[in-house]
């Protein structure tokens, strides 16, 4: 379901659609500033065309709805984020990678990773939000070299991975999914190891969720949120098939301390 970019709504009210919503291309929607805006739904209606995603992360605004709402954009507070180098990993994650046959990819299977994100039944959750729009939206993105997928494998099986956004040095986490014990959890800790050598200083969690608060994830203002991601995105971005990035994935400085201690 996409609305049309007559329908967007800001706090309430209804703006005229003009040069100073459009950007200078005349295509994709700018969104407000979350920190003019009260409560955590800032917008309401657009389109998800890439050029609007990529400018509502700027923002630190992402969209989340179901097959029955219109786009929803949101800006939460609190912000439930990650700081790559401060992560947490457990004794027995890290015996499970020394230990492990899994095998982990980085942009190799991206639709087959967001297609199980959106299959996967989580408790006390009905339906999903990654409608057929969204998987869209984010494989334009993945094809346009913003979007990117981190797989693990059971032989040829997938069995676990994850995938998000990647813009200046903040990484903004979509989804997860997990098949097999850890499967996602390496995954994330994999992710984690080369966002630290490529001074990426900021994983966006969005909400507060058990598994992410295991490994190390917390909840900042909206305030602070937007002030270190600005600081973040000033870093360069890292666009393309990140294979080229990091052609010995999953090595980085921590995976390698986590193979050997």
């Amino acid at each position: 379901m996409l609305i049309s970019k007559e329908m967007i709504y800001v706090s309430g009210r209804r703006p005229t659609i003009d040069s100073e919503t459009r950007d200078s291309q005349g295509e994709g929607i700018i969104l407000p500033n979350p920190s003019t805006i009260d409560g955590e739904i800032v917008a309401i209606g657009g389109e998800l065309s890439p050029k609007t995603l990529l400018s509502s992360y700027r923002r630190g605004i992402f969209p989340w709805f179901t097959d029955e709402e219109p786009i929803l954009w949101w800006s939460l507070n609190p912000r439930f984020i990650l700081y790559p180098r401060r992560i947490l990993l457990s004794k027995r994650l890290r015996r499970r990678i020394r230990k492990t046959s899994y095998k982990l990819t980085l942009d190799e299977a991206f639709p087959l990773v967001i297609g199980h994100c959106r299959e996967v039944r989580r408790p006390n959750q009905k339906g999903t939000w990654i409608t057929g729009d969204m998987v869209e939206a984010y494989t334009k993105l993945n094809e346009q070299g913003y979007a990117h997928s981190v797989e693990t494998w059971n032989s040829d099986e997938l069995v676990g991975g994850l995938y998000g956004v990647a813009l200046g040095g903040c990484f903004y986490g979509e989804s997860m999914f997990s098949l097999r014990p850890d499967a996602s959890k390496m995954a994330l800790a994999a992710l984690a190891g080369i966002l630290i050598d490529a001074d990426f200083g900021l994983i966006d969690c969005q909400q507060n969720t058990q598994l992410l608060s295991s490994f190390g994830a917390i909840d900042i203002s909206r305030e602070k949120f937007l002030r270190i991601l600005a600081a973040e995105l000033k870093k360069p971005t890292l666009r393309g098939d990140w294979k080229k990035f990091f052609p010995e994935f999953p090595k980085s400085i921590l995976w390698d301390s986590l193979e050997t201690n």
